[in-house]
C-alpha cells in the first residue's frame, strides 16, 4: 500500500487532468486539482526549508568543508523569510515596489544573478573554442554559420561587408532569412517536437506506473 497508494493517486490525477481537455463537464476537476497542487506545493516548500536547515545546520555544527557557505545560505534564507513576512507596508504584498523585500531582490539578488550569468560567458567561450573546429563537414558548417552570425550581426561586420560588396547584397538579409529564419528555425522546431514527444512518453510512463523513480526507486 505504501507504493500502490501514490501510484493510484498519480494515475487518477493524470487521467482526470487529461480528460478535462476533452470533456467540458470535467473542467471544474482541473481547477480543483490546480488548487490542491498549490496547497501541496506550499507544504513541500515548508518541508524543503526544514530539510535545508537540518542538512546545512549539521554541516555548520560539524565544521565540515566549506561550512561558511552553508552559513551564508542559512543566513540569507532566514533574512529573506523575516523580511518577506514581517517587513511589509499594510495592504501591500512583499513583491510590491518600495518594500524591503523588493529592494533586497532588486539590489542584492538581481546583481548577484547577473554576476553568476556573466561568469558563464567564460565557460561558453571555452566550449565554443572546443566545438568550433573544422574536423568534419558538420563542424565546418557549424563554424561557418557561427562566424557569419557573430561577425555580421554587429555594426563592424556590416561596415566591412559594405566596404567589400557595397549595397549589391545584404548580409543581414541573408542571415535573417536563410540562417536564422530557415536553418535555425527548422532545427529548433525539430528539437521542440522531439522534446514534446519525449515529454508525452515520460508522462504516460508516470501515469501508468511504469516509471516509479519519483517514489524512491525500485
Amino acid at each position: 500500500m505504501k507504493r500502490q497508494g501514490p501510484l493510484f493517486v498519480t494515475f487518477l490525477s493524470g487521467l482526470l487532468l487529461i480528460a478535462q481537455y476533452y470533456f467540458v463537464p470535467l473542467n471544474f476537476i482541473g481547477k480543483e486539482l490546480a488548487g490542491w497542487f498549490q496547497a501541496i506545493t506550499a507544504f513541500a516548500y515548508v518541508l524543503a526549508a526544514i530539510s535545508l536547515y537540518g542538512v546545512n545546520g549539521k554541516k555548520i555544527r560539524d565544521r565540515a568543508k566549506d561550512w561558511v557557505f552553508n552559513l551564508v545560505l542559512l543566513v540569507s534564507l532566514t533574512a529573506t523569510l523575516i523580511i518577506g513576512l514581517f517587513f511589509n507596508y499594510p495592504g501591500h504584498q512583499p513583491t510590491d515596489e518600495n518594500t524591503a523585500f523588493y529592494w533586497m531582490f532588486d539590489y542584492i539578488f538581481n546583481p548577484l544573478s547577473a554576476t553568476m550569468f556573466s561568469l558563464t560567458a567564460f565557460f561558453i567561450a571555452s566550449a565554443s573554442y572546443r566545438a568550433f573546429k573544422a574536423r568534419s563537414v558538420e563542424s565546418t558548417l557549424l563554424l561557418s554559420s557561427a562566424f557569419l552570425v557573430m561577425l555580421f550581426r554587429v555594426p563592424l561586420g556590416e561596415v566591412l561587408w559594405g566596404g567589400v560588396f557595397g549595397d549589391n547584397f545584404s548580409i543581414s538579409y541573408f542571415i535573417d532569412t536563410f540562417i536564422m529564419g530557415g536553418f535555425n528555425n527548422a532545427g529548433q522546431r525539430a528539437i521542440q517536437i522531439a522534446s514534446a514527444i519525449g515529454l508525452i512518453s515520460v508522462s504516460l510512463k508516470i501515469i501508468l506506473g511504469v516509471e516509479r523513480s519519483y517514489l524512491g526507486g525500485d
